[in-house]
């Protein structure tokens, strides 16, 4: 994986790669830039009284990692073939995570526009998947590895806690408007966003439902910054992700003032170029909650 980030997508074109891997006789999907490198398995250190979905610890060129049995995350049976198994190295949320998988088989470069949001009827509140891929014939699922991860480790996701150190604010009258595709991240994202004042805030499930409403908005005669001071998007959504959004934004005639702030897991040193190719304002790695909240402050206030 490591040799292939050269060829990686140019940012802003809505597409992106994912790794192709299966569990059982079920086809998944992981972004390719969440992927530092695939390998074959080696020793693993169990840890007593660990969490069921952490099979242990291993050690990788002098770094310690957690290993996490996605398996056991999805409620499907362990691996029959145990040799024929990967771990996928992955860093996403400023931290590394090894996922143990059953096969990897290949990449494929896909529009987010092929990707559907999965159905309330059949996922379930508590499901891992955020879109469903229709390829040559079969269906690939998208996971939330970062919903996976703080299953496990809860103190990893946004925490309302953080804002507490800012103190009583006011910002009532400021209009948000942020894109994000987890109907859980938009709850989190709206009691911490309330917890630090802002109240008037529109929430869209992907940058596409974002990116109508603001040109509605623009076709009007009013200051688009009367109606809206600034975007917050996630990367990582069906039908068109964060950074096409931005770069929509950026080129329209009438929103390219907006301030846009891209708020995700993906956000590290070897990826934060992406967002400014695209004309970025700001960049904050989920879950640094407290750091957007200043950030938004910046460019509003």
């Amino acid at each position: 994986m490591e040799g292939n980030k050269g060829i990686l997508l140019e940012s802003g074109t809505n597409e992106l790669e994912i790794v192709e891997f299966s569990i059982g006789n079920n086809k998944f999907g992981i972004n390719v830039i969440k992927v530092k490198e695939i390998i074959n398995p080696i020793n693993v250190t169990h840890i007593p009284h660990s969490h069921p979905n952490v099979e242990g610890i291993i050690e990788l060129r002098g770094e310690v990692l957690p290993l996490v049995d996605v398996a056991a995350a999805l409620g499907f049976p362990r691996s029959q073939d145990p040799k024929q198994d990967k771990f996928i190295v992955s860093e996403f949320n400023k931290q590394k995570v090894v996922f143990h998988v059953h096969t990897v088989t290949q990449i494929h470069r896909i529009s987010w526009d092929q990707i559907e949001k999965p159905s309330d009827m059949y996922k379930g509140s508590d499901s891992q998947v955020i879109g469903v891929i229709k390829l040559h014939g079969e269906m690939i699922l998208l996971l939330d590895f970062e919903k996976i991860v703080v299953d496990i480790n809860p103190e990893s996701g946004i925490n309302v806690q953080q804002l507490k150190k800012l103190g009583v604010r006011e910002r009532s009258t400021k209009r948000l408007v942020v894109a994000e595709d987890s109907s859980l991240l938009r709850k989190l994202l709206s009691d911490t966003l309330a917890e630090a004042g802002f109240h008037q805030v529109e929430f869209f499930e992907n940058g596409r439902d974002a990116l109508l409403y603001l040109e509605d908005l623009a076709q009007s005669n009013r200051d688009i910054s009367e109606s809206v001071q600034i975007v917050i998007t996630d990367i990582e959504m069906p039908q068109m992700d964060g950074h096409h959004l931005t770069k929509r934004i950026k080129g329209h005639p009438k929103l390219s003032k907006l301030p846009v702030i891209i708020f995700s897991s993906l956000i590290t040193d070897d990826l934060r170029h992406k967002g400014q190719m695209v004309g970025a304002d700001g960049q904050v790695s989920k879950p640094e909650i407290a750091e957007l909240v200043l950030l938004i402050d910046k460019y509003i206030l």
